[in-house]
């Protein structure tokens, strides 16, 4: 596919007048913004002055139906699309009654109803979120493309490179759309992308690549035209966009940087002169009347934006803040209690809970490395494929970054997704989608995002630093995340599909030796368990351990030895889930033991046991009899030997010591 011709005829009867009001409108806000930063009436703009042809044709030439990915520079996306004016303003103003309520900034931010995914500002990081989708259109048939920007210097990003990859493995309706612009901030372009074209990288991912003028929007249009028209039947195109940004990265950074002579040139081939002398030319649409729409654009902008300019402050309550951070779950449905129980394998109940929630929603979809015919590293999804079929249960090239924006690609199209981390240390990998796109997504525009991310992690099996680690902390830290670590077949499989039910983001840890080492009673029909609710593994009184995961087992381990030698009687708190977890049973069990145990297995410094103790130290000092004693892994990468790992590093190495030491305080 080349770059084809530009012509005034661009297909079905073109509007000249509604056309030319599509790329002046966001010119005419740009220089409005321009005007205001002089004045020192705002702070900050992102200037895509000289670069209005790539946005407003490309959302000229897509159906309303098709999703747009758009960037800092894309106004003409967000006006083309005739979002609300008002809203508009405020929100580039930062003030109330903008599309975030405050809580991020120009188009840091997503539209549903118009299609519409917003951006973070990590480089290509949407790209595979257009592949997800792109997934949830092909899933379900439909005549829809999505359309993913990414800036030049975004190529040289990984996530880049999954998202072509995994387009074109799996045929996605996506449009991968560079705005060349000639700069990353103060970098040419040539100085940090190898080729002299980055269309050229489609021919390495077998896809056509094409390479557009974007100043000159008949050729967007018709480009973008083409390329919709193939993405929807064969697959991924990549579109290179070639423009130039006049301006600097932000109006603060200025552009000293690029050589006169360099701005001047592309002055000359500014797209709405090109606009302007094509129409004239063609008898299109007269001087007059061209001027006549720019001087009722300049007055409505004018208007619109001191309008915005004189709203209120944008103000809330800790409250509110807190309660956007989370879409609003479903209701747990508990087992009956005249369930009947089975005998169950911690691997089966995480399978039995993964199967019945698929079953109950035919759109889950699960991803991962190996886990359709294979059926996962550790076969928790062994025969999956043959009863949901290989559109349902989807092997992924490894591409962690690029598995988990699909997922988030999926949700927003309200698919639930499932991603298997083939090992929990692996998702270092795709920190960047976890923690910074499906986190804070619904905090700043409110859209859910029903993606489970399962994490098989922890030790005790000699696999050493890179198939041993407990990494649950990161996640806890991180707002916006429900973290899930189950200890029981039971709560495993009742948590599983809660977890999957949940319209936000929840990383589900699953201890790698308790697949086939713990067994438990578990109901055979589907339900599912409350976040957020601790259950108290033993009764005791003389002191409480507070743990989860595997060191449930640890600790119950060590209760009946305390029993059995020394008369001592522990009570053990499974937390089962971190974010949120249940401070109150903690509270309840120190006010009946005043002495607290907190045990897990990641190292100590910093690990969620410090959270535990220091939340317990202010809201449970008076009941203490004793300080607050943890109990954790050494501060060592995980050893490969098992003697080092079990000896030295294992929090079990300390365990009786510790609650020896507490008990005669």
């Amino acid at each position: 596919m080349s770059s084809p011709e530009s012509s005034v005829n661009t297909g079905p009867a073109l509007d000249a007048e509604a056309l030319f009001r599509a790329l002046l409108e966001p010119r005419v806000i740009e220089e409005k913004m321009l005007t205001l930063i002089r004045q020192g009436r705002i702070a900050k703009w992102f200037s895509g002055y000289g670069q209005e042809a790539v946005a407003a044709g490309t959302a000229w030439a897509l159906d309303d139906r098709d999703y747009i990915l758009p960037m800092h520079r894309n106004l003409g996306v967000w006006t083309t699309r005739d979002v609300d004016r008002e809203r508009l303003f405020c929100q580039l103003m930062g003030k109330k009654g903008g599309f975030t309520n405050g809580r991020d900034r120009t188009f840091h931010f997503g539209l549903p109803e118009k299609n519409l995914v917003g951006m973070i500002s990590h480089m290509a990081a949407m790209l595979p979120v257009a592949c997800g989708l792109g997934q949830a259109i092909r899933f379900r048939e439909a005549d829809r493309v999505a359309c993913a920007f990414c800036g030049d210097g975004g190529t040289r990003e990984g996530d880049f490179h999954e998202a072509l990859n995994l387009a074109s493995v799996w045929d996605l309706p996506v449009l991968f759309l560079v705005e060349n612009n000639g700069y990353g901030l103060s970098t040419p372009t040539d100085e940090a992308v190898a080729p002299d074209d980055i269309a050229d990288a489609a021919a390495g991912y077998d896809m056509p690549g094409m390479i557009v003028d974007g100043n000159d929007v008949f050729a967007v249009i018709e480009a973008v035209r083409e390329a919709r028209a193939h993405a929807r039947t064969e697959g991924p195109v990549l579109l290179e966009m070639k423009t130039f940004r006049v301006r600097g990265h932000e109006e603060a950074s200025g552009t000293a940087y690029v050589p006169d002579e360099l701005i001047e040139e592309w002055k000359e081939k500014d797209p709405l002169d090109r606009f302007a002398a094509r129409v004239r030319e063609e008898g299109l649409l007269g001087a007059d009347r061209m001027e006549s729409i720019r001087a009722e654009l300049e007055s409505a902008v004018d208007e619109l934006a001191e309008w915005a300019l004189d709203r209120p402050a944008v103000t809330s309550t800790p409250e509110a803040e807190r309660d956007a951070v989370f879409a609003p779950s479903p209701d747990p449905d508990p087992p009956s209690p005249d369930a009947d129980p089975e005998e169950t394998r911690f691997i089966d109940a995480l399978q039995d809970g993964l199967r019945a929630a698929m079953r109950d929603d035919d759109e889950v979809i699960v991803m991962g490395q190996d886990i359709a015919e294979y059926g996962g590293a550790f076969k928790v999804t062994d025969g999956f494929v043959d009863e949901f079929g290989s559109e349902r249960v989807r092997n992924t090239p490894i591409i962690e970054d690029g598995a988990l924006g699909a997922g988030m690609g999926l949700s927003i199209e309200g698919l639930p997704a499932v991603v298997e981390m083939q090992y929990a240390d692996f998702i270092s990998c795709g920190f960047n989608q976890t923690v910074n796109n499906l986190a804070t997504t619904h905090y700043r525009w409110g859209q859910p995002v029903n993606v489970t991310i399962r994490a098989p992690f922890g030790g005790g099996i000699g696999a050493g630093p890179f198939h041993s680690q407990s990494r649950e902390a990161w996640f806890a830290h991180t707002p916006g995340l429900k973290v899930v670590v189950p200890a029981t077949p039971r709560d495993a499989k009742g948590l599983l599909r809660t977890a999957v039910a949940d319209p936000n983001p929840v990383l589900f840890f699953e201890h790698k030796k308790l697949y086939r080492s713990v067994r438990g009673a578990v109901p055979t029909e589907a339900y599912t368990l409350p976040f957020g609710e601790a259950r108290v593994a033993r009764e005791g009184a003389d002191a409480t351990i507070v743990t989860y995961g595997v060191g449930v087992h640890w600790a119950l381990a060590e209760a009946e030895h305390q029993a059995e030698a020394n008369g001592v009687e522990l009570e053990v708190v499974d937390l089962r889930t971190l974010v949120p977890w249940d401070r109150e049973t903690v509270r309840q069990s120190l006010d009946k033991t005043n002495r607290l145990l907190v045990l897990h297995e990641a190292s100590r410094t910093a690990g969620f046991g410090a959270e535990v103790a220091a939340e317990l130290g202010e809201i449970g000092f008076e009941l203490l009899d004793a300080p607050i004693t943890r109990v954790a892994a050494e501060d060592l990468p995980v050893p490969n030997a098992k003697p080092l790992e079990d000896e030295i590093f294992s929090a079990t190495a300390r365990l009786r010591p510790k609650i020896e030491e507490l008990i005669e305080f």
